[in-house]
Order: structure tokens, then C-alpha cells, then sequence
């Protein structure tokens, strides 16, 4: 009896090692990328030519040898052919659910001629169907263009004369042709009653179709333009995704705008579940409510405890880590105290007295729960107010490593960035001076611009710092251009707009859209380097970003960029690895025929 047990013990044992063989051959890498030029961002292993990936992570770096060993039967293989491999960009502030309407608009991001531009209205309004308008809306620049000034109402009326249209700068002015004019209801009571709007007027007194305004104006024109279907809104995240992701951007955090939670987030759930969301996606939550005076905290505190309850950090996306987590409230946590950053008017500065009140009211229930926020202050006069209340907060109810974060800051003093420090916060700048500082010159002086923001001074302090985009309104959603600026000190036009002691090395400023950004996403550990461990989110580059010449870092887009170890775009030598996307809705949308970006045709 016994013999039998053994040698039933030493079949059973024979057996499980032949099922053991497809287990050694899972150990090997799923995708392995050798023949590159890797910068890891890693001080302990800052370079390497190979890199492999299991299960979503980064496996191994080292050299192209110890890598290839590591591959087995099924392992992909891709030569990056001595390109640049860099780790994935981080986008710390965008706003991809504020433009679901994304397929509607036409791109000028990057087009170096108002003549094209004009080119590309005129073409889309042939295109454009009965009811529905030809609309450009932020991304741009008129410093950009060779002709370096805005379109005429002239040029815009003969490139769409039969349908309405809108081309919107940032959030500082629209311009709208007769049609538009009409359907808004411009000189009528149908048009929105909001404070700070300015018409351009003709000689006889009557509206040209130039409108100078704030944030508010330009949200309440965008809701009474014709709205995207819902499945139209699904397809504009797939569109702007790909679009972020040419660029080399694989993870983003979104901002908030139109579409508040869970409402936004229903679409997104559409490619989570299926797992086609080509980008990490945490959000911040931003409850304008249905029109006029309401407290935006309180509509929070709502939504993520009644209307659909939520906690801080908690992933909506049933497979992608830092999928599509809520980070908590803001940027705008109340209306009342938003200093809107409309460089081509005066700082807006709220009244000290309110300022302080909101944050000690309503910013304090924030930090008794313990929910993140952010907030939007461009000016220091209103950063200064902001921390007077938070300081105030801080001693009754400590902030004790609670992240908050203030947003773009432009014009932040040294003493307020010491505060900032104190309190445990960190700063997400943004690229806007990239493309509007020839007009803050004009409304600040160029001293001013200068320093604007404060870049090495905020680097040298150690906060928790990054840059973002801002996009895709009030800038383009291409991290290049401020990353160019940051380097070379110089706007679109090729002015200079930073001073030699107040630009980044390269490292520096690649670092601002890499490790930087983790913190704001709560993912120091996992991403920012190529290194063991890490999520397995990095590009390859068209050319050489610390080889080539200031004047092409803006020119620099991914020719393969992996998020989560699969390919989620790909061109040149590796578009043929490109995922399939479904078409574009709808079938006459500007961005199936100019695409994304200027030469995304």
C-alpha cells in the first residue's frame, strides 16, 4: 500500500511539472523596447538603452543584452531605433470632460498662418450641416501666427458667410459673425446678463460681433450652441485622448468644467469598463449648479456624499490604476472669489475681507472631512488673502499632510511660496504665458512678464510643483510649447518672456510634466521614472529632446507611446501598432479631416 501512495505521489508530482512549463514561460517580459536613448528620471539608474514590461510595470532597465533575455515566445519586441524614450507626460491640470463637444470644434493649435487658419474655416464651413456652427474655441494664440495679430471680422464673415460661427481666444474674447449674432440673441434679452461683458461697437453704436469677457460669459455661450449627442461626447474623449496621447501623455488629471460629477463621469465609464480609456484619468470635481448664486462647496459635499457617494482616492475604472480617481474639490470652490486670468485686462483682486470668509466658512469644510481641494489664484494679491484664511483654518483644524494645491499662480510671491511650503500645499502651474505673454506685457509691462511665473524660485523651494496645460481652452493641449518656453524663455511669436535667471535645464522642465505631477495624482511610487516597479508609462520621441536646438522643442511630438504597457498610439515606424479607434462622430467633424493638432491631418 505504501509503495503505491508513492508512486501515485510521484506521478501526481511528474504531472505538475508538465503544467509547470507554460508558467516558466509566463515569467518572461509581455513587451520589451530595445536600441533606445532612455532618459529614466531615475537618479540611481539615470540612463539605459532597454527596458522590460510585465503585467503592466516596468520589468527590468539596463542594456539591450540583459533585456533580450529576459523575452520568451510571446514577448513583443520593438526597436526603438536610437530614439528618445522618456517616461510618460503628466498633464496635472486639463480639462478633457469640460470639452466634450471636442469633435465640433476646429483645432488651431499649432498653426503657424492666420492665412491656414482662415483656409481651415472656410473648408469646414462647406462641410458643416444645416443647424449646426463652425467654432474654433481656445488652444490658440495670434502670437503664433507668422502675421502675429487676430483675424478681422472681415476675414471671418467671407470664410464663413452661410453658417453661425464662433472663434473663442482662451476665456478673454469671442468673435462671432451676423448668423451667430442673431442666434444668441446679441442686443436682445435672450443674451446672458453677466457682469464684465464688453461689445465692440461700430460707429452707429450696434454690436460688431467682438465680445471681451470673463470665464462665466464664455461657458453660457457654449451652452446655448448646439450640443453633441451623447454617444458624439463619448467619441470626443476617444479623440481628444489620442490627441493627447501624439504628444507623449499618458496620464492627466481633469479639472472639472461644464459637466459635474457623476455626470461627466458617466461617459468615461463607457471606455472603462471596456477598457478603452487610452489615459489615466483622475479627477477633480467642480458643481457649477443650474445657473446663479450657489455655494459650490456645499453642491460638492452633496454630490460625493448623497448624489453618488465617493471617497477621496477611489478608482471609478475597474482595471487601470489611477484609472479615473476623484482627488477631490475644485479648481473653482466658489464664483464669488474666482480671479478669472484674462491677461489682456487688469488683475482681477477680490476684496481681502471675502476672500478670508469664504476659506475660513467654506474651504474649512473641506478640511474637516479631509477631502483634497484645489483653487484656481492667479494673483498674489488674492493667493495673500487665500492663505490668510488657511493659516486661520490650520489652527483650529490642522491641515496635517491633507493635499491642496493652488492653481497656476502666475504671479506668486517668494513670501507666498514660503507659506504655501509651511502649510503643506503644492502648486500647479501652467503654460499660459507660452502663448498670452505678448499681451500680459502689454497689460503688465514686460519687466513683469519676466518673472512670470516665478519658475526658479519655485523649483529651488522644494514644494510639491508641476506644469500643466491648462487646455483645451485657455491654452493649447500640447506640453511641448511650455516646456519650449521654459527652456528657451520664449513665447510663440519668439518673443522673450522669461528672464535667463528664471528658466529650467531641460531635466528641470521635463521633470515638471513627469515627477513633479505624481504628487497631485497621490502616485509618487508608481510613476514620473522608468524604473522597476514603476506603471509601465513612457514615449519615444520624433527627435532628440536634449540634442536638438531650442527653437524645435514646441515641434516635438511621440512617435510611440505605451500607457499601462499596451501601445495606445503610434506613427512613423509604428503606426502600424496604433489601436484601432472607432470613426469620428459626427461624420463631418473638423477633426476627421485637420485632425488634433496642426500636421495631424
Amino acid at each position: 500500500m505504501i509503495r503505491k501512495i508513492l508512486i501515485t505521489l510521484v506521478a501526481i508530482s511528474s504531472l505538475s511539472g508538465v503544467h509547470a512549463q507554460p508558467a516558466q514561460e509566463d515569467a518572461g517580459a509581455d513587451l520589451v523596447v530595445v536600441n533606445a536613448r532612455i532618459f529614466t528620471g531615475n537618479r540611481a539608474q539615470p540612463e539605459a538603452s532597454a527596458l522590460a514590461v510585465k503585467s503592466g510595470r516596468i520589468f527590468s532597465v539596463g542594456s539591450d543584452a540583459d533585456i533580450l533575455s529576459l523575452k520568451n515566445s510571446t514577448t513583443k519586441v520593438i526597436d526603438a531605433r536610437s530614439r528618445r524614450l522618456i517616461p510618460g507626460i503628466i498633464d496635472a491640470h486639463t480639462h478633457v470632460l469640460n470639452d466634450l463637444a471636442y469633435n465640433y470644434n476646429v483645432r488651431w493649435d499649432g498653426v503657424p498662418t492666420l492665412r491656414r487658419a482662415l483656409a481651415m474655416l472656410g473648408e469646414q464651413a462647406k462641410r458643416t450641416p444645416e443647424g449646426q456652427w463652425v467654432k474654433v474655441i481656445g488652444g490658440w494664440s495670434p502670437y503664433q501666427f507668422e502675421e502675429n495679430r487676430f483675424p478681422t471680422l472681415a476675414e471671418l464673415r467671407k470664410a464663413v458667410p452661410n453658417r453661425p460661427m464662433i472663434v473663442q481666444y482662451a476665456y478673454n474674447r469671442a468673435f462671432l459673425n451676423p448668423q451667430a449674432m442673431e442666434a444668441l440673441g446679441v442686443g436682445t434679452d435672450r443674451f446672458p446678463t453677466l457682469p464684465d461683458i464688453e461689445f465692440e461697437k461700430d460707429g452707429r453704436g450696434n454690436p460688431t460681433g467682438v465680445v471681451h469677457g470673463y470665464t462665466w460669459l464664455f461657458l453660457a455661450l457654449e451652452a446655448m450652441v448646439p450640443q453633441p449627442t451623447f454617444d458624439e461626447q463619448v467619441n470626443s474623449i476617444v479623440y481628444s485622448v489620442r490627441g493627447l496621447n501624439r504628444f507623449g501623455v499618458t496620464s492627466i488629471i481633469d479639472n472639472g468644467g461644464r459637466w459635474p460629477y457623476p455626470e461627466a463621469q458617466a461617459r468615461v465609464d463607457v471606455l472603462a469598463r471596456d477598457n478603452r480609456l487610452n489615459v489615466r484619468m483622475p479627477f477633480v470635481d467642480l458643481q457649477l449648479g443650474d445657473g446663479g448664486p450657489v455655494n459650490m462647496v456645499d453642491l460638492e459635499l452633496d454630490a460625493i456624499t448623497k448624489t453618488a457617494p465617493i471617497s477621496p482616492g477611489q478608482n471609478l475604472h475597474p482595471s487601470l490604476a489611477h484609472g479615473h480617481e476623484y482627488r477631490g474639490a475644485g479648481e473653482v470652490l466658489s464664483g464669488e472669489v474666482h480671479d478669472h486670468e484674462n491677461f489682456d485686462r487688469p488683475a482681477v483682486i477680490i476684496e481681502p475681507g471675502k476672500m478670508r470668509r469664504f476659506v475660513e466658512q467654506d474651504v474649512m469644510k473641506l478640511v474637516q472631512r479631509r477631502i483634497p481641494f484645489r483653487m484656481h489664484a492667479s494673483y498674489d494679491e488674492n493667493i495673500s488673502s487665500f492663505l490668510d484664511g488657511l493659516e486661520k483654518v490650520n489652527e483650529t483644524v490642522p491641515l496635517d499632510g491633507l493635499r491642496w494645491s493652488l492653481e497656476h499662480a502666475e504671479t506668486i510671491s517668494p513670501e507666498n511660496i514660503a507659506r504655501v511650503k509651511k502649510l503643506g500645499g503644492g502648486i500647479a502651474l501652467d503654460a499660459k504665458m507660452a502663448l498670452h505673454a505678448d499681451g500680459f506685457i502689454k497689460t503688465h509691462g514686460r519687466e513683469k512678464a519676466l518673472e512670470t511665473p516665478r519658475l526658479r524660485a519655485l523649483v529651488d523651494s522644494g514644494i510639491p510643483l508641476a506644469m500643466t496645460t491648462d487646455a483645451f481652452r485657455a491654452a493649447t493641449f500640447n506640453p511641448w510649447v511650455g516646456i519650449s518656453w521654459m527652456v528657451s524663455g520664449k513665447s510663440v511669436s519668439g518673443s522673450e518672456v522669461l528672464a535667463k535667471d528664471n528658466r529650467l535645464s531641460r531635466i528641470e522642465a521635463l521633470a515638471l510634466f513627469t515627477r513633479g505631477a505624481t504628487w497631485f495624482m497621490d502616485a509618487e511610487a508608481e510613476l514620473g521614472m522608468i524604473a522597476p516597479g514603476n506603471l509601465a508609462d513612457f514615449a519615444v520621441l520624433d527627435r532628440d529632446y536634449f540634442a536638438v536646438p531650442e527653437d524645435q522643442i514646441e515641434s516635438i511630438s511621440s512617435v510611440l507611446t505605451v500607457m499601462d504597457g499596451k501601445v495606445v498610439f503610434g506613427a512613423q515606424d509604428y503606426g502600424h501598432l496604433s489601436p484601432q479607434l472607432p470613426a469620428i462622430l459626427p461624420a463631418w467633424s473638423p477633426v476627421k479631416y485637420f485632425g488634433s493638432y496642426y500636421g495631424d491631418e
